[in-house]
């Protein structure tokens, strides 16, 4: 779909990972972000409507090519991050938006995460809206140095990455307010001199995953946001439950709107390691909800986050989304153990 939306001179925002093998359908279940969603939001912004098969096999359809549908309740939002739990979505409207004219992607590296943090809001209050704000951790940087696609100073420990998208005007101009904002308390900075430049250096940051995964043969990864202002607090408290689990643990994800993606390193076949990292993994969700933020930013609950809704919502709330359940699946036949 991304593809064929590039060849039709057209944009669809939310870029969730793994852009190029993911299923929409698997997109719409889990509400996915991405990298994009600083600026354009989640897949969910991005529906416009649904066909979807419910109990007891009847076929609806919710929302369409309409540009407004206020009537009734909001089922099409309903359905969109359900996870399959409510129903089986056959078919999906959505919206496009023509491809930007211009992108620039640039790095900015910091000496600690307090001075990369600082930046980060630094470039939010200045009022320039990436169409991505990333970062990566002092253990993924170290983890991801040799392979960064231009010069990194050595004392690096945290590196901001952007992407500016519009005209090219726009661009020109967003670039120079960025580099202003991002040059508090930077040790270096590096412009992608070009398109095939801008695509080695997200190529780096989507290649983190893998590069840490091979350091002990396997991760644990979780998926948490938290306000933007409790950013550094939680980044840090990463490594800091990793250390009490005996895990080396890093992050990096989506600093513009507080997406975390925590990872405690694993050996690949130690039982006792992938529980500590369970355990820690747990304890790093209590952790978000406390600083007010979500067990969950872009990637649904699924089967490993199970009993985790009460955890986040508390009891009323989420007998809430038991009786929603209920009403939509009396039988509870559709993914079950899902979405608690």
């Amino acid at each position: 779909m991304t593809r064929l939306a590039r060849e039709s001179g057209l944009l669809f925002p939310p870029n969730p990972g793994a852009g190029e093998q993911s299923q929409i359908g698997g997109n719409v279940a889990t509400n996915a972000g991405g990298p994009r969603a600083f600026k354009y939001g989640v897949t969910g912004n991005w529906v416009t409507g649904l066909e979807v098969v419910v109990a007891p096999g009847d076929l609806i359809r919710v929302g369409g090519a309409r540009r407004k549908d206020v009537a009734g309740y909001d089922l099409r939002s309903l359905f969109v991050g359900s996870e399959g739990t409510l129903g089986i979505v056959t078919s999906v409207w959505l919206r496009f938006v023509p491809a930007p004219a211009a992108v620039a992607r640039l790095a900015a590296f910091y000496p600690d995460l307090a001075s990369g943090c600082r930046a980060i809001e630094q470039l939010v209050g200045s009022g320039v809206v990436p169409s991505a704000l990333e970062y990566a951790d002092g253990g993924a940087v170290e983890i991801g140095r040799g392979s960064f696609p231009g010069p990194l100073p050595a004392h690096t420990r945290f590196i901001v990455l952007i992407e500016l998208d519009g005209s090219a005007a726009e661009v020109a101009a967003q670039q120079a307010e960025a580099a202003g904002a991002l040059a508090h308390g930077s040790i270096g900075s590096l412009v992608a001199a070009d398109a095939r430049a801008g695509a080695e250096l997200w190529r780096w940051r989507d290649g983190l995953s893998s590069a840490v995964t091979a350091v002990r043969g396997g991760r644990l990864g979780e998926d948490i946001v938290v306000p933007l202002d409790r950013l550094a607090e939680v980044i840090g408290g990463v490594a800091q439950i990793g250390a009490r689990h005996g895990l080396e643990a890093c992050s990096w994800g989506h600093a513009g709107d507080g997406n975390v993606h925590a990872n405690f390193l694993v050996p690949a076949e130690d039982a006792d390691a992938q529980s500590a990292a369970a355990a820690a993994a747990l304890e790093l969700c209590d952790f978000a909800v406390s600083l007010g933020g979500s067990i969950s930013g872009e990637h649904g609950t699924g089967w490993l986050k199970r009993g985790r809704i009460e955890r986040h919502w508390g009891p009323v709330a989420a007998g809430l989304h038991t009786a929603i359940k209920t009403a939509f699946d009396p039988k509870n036949l559709f993914n079950p153990g899902k979405k608690t």
